[in-house]
């Protein structure tokens, strides 16, 4: 049992919903297709009285041919019988087309819903939650959802059916009909009571496909990695025990949705045994002709199919609504960034304050304390550090992807808080350590800031950015297409798209996580005079990992656990010997023009 549940807890960000509100939740997303639903509603009233009128046809005629069996009355039956068949296929056609479509149009908002929540969550909750789940929340729980929707239109035609057959059982004997009645209880209370078990076991079902896209999707993301280690057996006997629990779960849900259906059929079954005896009978002492007693049967038959459909229908109806659960959840999760005002934001001059700023991921486990730093507009400052020192926490606290604790941050004198995070986003040129490229051309790329650039502007970007001589080795120029994530392209191209596309956008603050990836010295030579163009006159803070950026800027700042341990200029960093020497000697030694291993140590005093 562990096995089959592991993995399966919910999402933080997870809610649970009464159907109620589930129910007055999806009704919204039907609201703007009543004119559509009405037509369907009268099809599918249409379509129930004339499955009804069926048997009432062929008891009448059942009773007529004992007295008239010339061939004119067997012509007229047949075709009374075929002409009720024919209008409600027409009927029943109808109304699957319209359902169609209107399921069609709802699960559409619905998704494209779920996907603008996606885009509006804060970058924490992409961090925290895999990737492959969230895909399966607006893909497979969607599809879920318009099952549950199909499941309600033809739950009100069955519910009519019901209603106009129960009607005619009274009208035809009342004893009967009573009699099939008193069975409608023990149905309905035998589906009721797999309501509870099948939403639980459903919501399982859901949480397991999700653990499988998350396990594949990240497969497809590392897939190189794995084959450049040999690691492809290893993947797969990873996958096995997800899926293997998948299959577990998903046949446990198939047992209890397919088992409901076999009780229901005997309890029925043994309730129509007992109306056979007792209307044969009534027919064999004269009180009930037999084309009534055939019309009782035949309308008993068609009264226990569509009872159980109801009766079983809460079952299966806890499949949408887990469904529905779960993308309301997505979309109604709980935004960590919150902007206290949406204020224009204009131009930005760039100067960067950071007052008693205290910031955690884990808010118990602050990576900054008490916090502070000032950038001048127009400075470049470079970031150095260990791994965990807080360097990349800074640049992601200025892009407002993640909301500190305490304290305030400052932008020509505004606190971000109060800014059009939209607006003000714009403003921000943001280049991560490994760049991500979309599929589609290299213009299209360069493009991606500004969709109105024109392809005149695109190449002037591009021709900036290293003089564009690396446009030469693309085979088409501007037009090569970069494959997915960018995969055609090499990795110092992928940087030179990126720091021309940053130069269309014209940003006002830079944030740079400069690339750890060698690369040969020419393309070396094209980023670094790219880096020159792009940087030029704007607020620059560049987590740095080149020895010729951290040369270039006008300030050095030093982090070490969250704070500043020393700032300056390269020179005079170095001249002091101190903790700046150290980081020096780890990561930028190396790359110094005279290196020779084991050489060019500085000395660090302390």
């Amino acid at each position: 049992m562990g096995f089959i549940l592991d993995g399966l807890d919910a999402e933080d960000y997870d809610r649970h919903y009464n159907d109620l509100d589930l129910l007055r939740r999806i009704l919204g997303y039907f609201r703007p297709k009543l004119p559509a639903m009405a037509v369907v509603a009268v099809m599918i009233v249409a379509t129930s009285l004339l499955q009804a009128v069926l048997p009432v046809v062929i008891s009448w005629g059942l009773d007529r041919l004992v007295a008239d069996d010339s061939n004119q009355f067997l012509a007229l039956l047949v075709t009374l019988i075929l002409l009720s068949g024919v209008l409600a296929w027409v009927t029943n056609f109808v109304r699957q087309s319209l359902s169609a479509r209107v399921v069609g149009d709802v699960v559409l908002r619905l998704r494209e819903d779920a996907f603008a929540a996606v885009l509006r969550r804060d970058m924490s909750f992409y961090d925290e939650n895999p990737s492959g789940k969230i895909v399966s929340r607006v893909t497979s729980d969607t599809d879920d959802f318009a099952n549950v929707v199909t499941l309600t239109m033809n739950l009100l035609s069955q519910v009519l059916l019901v209603g106009f057959i129960t009607a005619l059982l009274f009208q035809r004997d009342v004893g009967l009909a009573l009699m099939t009645l008193a069975i409608t209880p023990v149905v309905v209370g035998l589906a009721l009571g797999f309501r509870r078990v099948a939403r639980e076991t459903t919501r399982r079902a859901q949480r397991s496909l999700a653990r499988v896209n998350s396990n594949v999707q990240e497969t497809m993301g590392g897939i190189a990695v794995a084959k450049n280690f040999r690691q492809e057996q290893t993947v797969y006997d990873e996958f096995r025990p997800i899926n293997e629990q998948n299959y577990q779960v998903t046949l446990r849900q198939g047992m209890v949705f397919s088992g409901i259906f076999p009780v229901l059929f005997l309890v029925a079954g043994l309730g129509t045994v007992l109306l056979v005896y007792a209307g044969g009978r009534r027919v064999l002492d004269g009180s009930v002709s037999p084309g009534d007693w055939y019309l009782f049967l035949q309308a008993v038959g068609l009264f226990w199919m569509p009872l159980t459909s109801i009766a079983s229908f809460w079952s299966q109806f806890q499949q949408g609504l887990s469904a529905a659960e779960r993308v309301f959840a997505l979309i109604d999760a709980t935004p960590r960034v919150v902007q206290t005002d949406e204020r224009p934001v204009g131009r930005l001059a760039g100067r960067i304050e950071f007052k008693d700023v205290t910031f955690g991921y884990v808010p118990t486990q602050p990576v900054l304390k008490n916090f502070d730093l000032t950038i001048e507009a127009g400075e470049m400052v470079a970031l150095v550090g260990h791994t965990g020192a807080g360097k990349s926490t800074l640049g992601k606290l200025i892009t407002r992807f993640y909301e500190f604790q305490g304290g305030r941050i400052e932008i020509d004198g505004r606190d971000i808080r109060t800014f059009d995070l939209r607006e003000y986003r714009r403003q921000l040129g943001v280049v991560p350590q490994v760049p991500f490229l979309f599929s589609g051309t290299v213009a299209d790329n360069i493009r991606y800031p500004r969709p109105e650039a024109t392809d005149e502007e695109v190449r002037r970007a591009a021709e900036h950015i290293g003089n564009g001589d690396w446009l030469d080795a693309l085979p088409e120029g501007l037009d090569t297409k970069v494959g997915e994530h960018g995969r055609a392209l090499s990795m110092g191209q992928r940087q030179l798209v990126a720091l021309a596309r940053l130069l269309i956008q014209d940003p006002a603050i830079v944030i740079l996580d400069e690339a750890t990836a060698s690369v040969d010295p020419l393309t070396e030579a094209q980023i670094q005079e790219g880096l020159d163009v792009v940087l030029h006159g704007r607020t620059s803070i560049v987590i740095a990992h080149r020895l010729s950026t951290i040369q270039h800027a006008d300030r050095i700042i030093v982090l070490r656990e969250g704070r500043i341990v020393e700032e300056g200029d390269h020179a005079t960093l170095m001249r002091l010997g101190g903790q700046y020497c150290e980081v020096y000697n780890t990561y930028f030694r190396h790359q110094s023009p005279n290196y020779k291993p084991g050489t060019g140590f500085v000395p660090v005093l302390g």
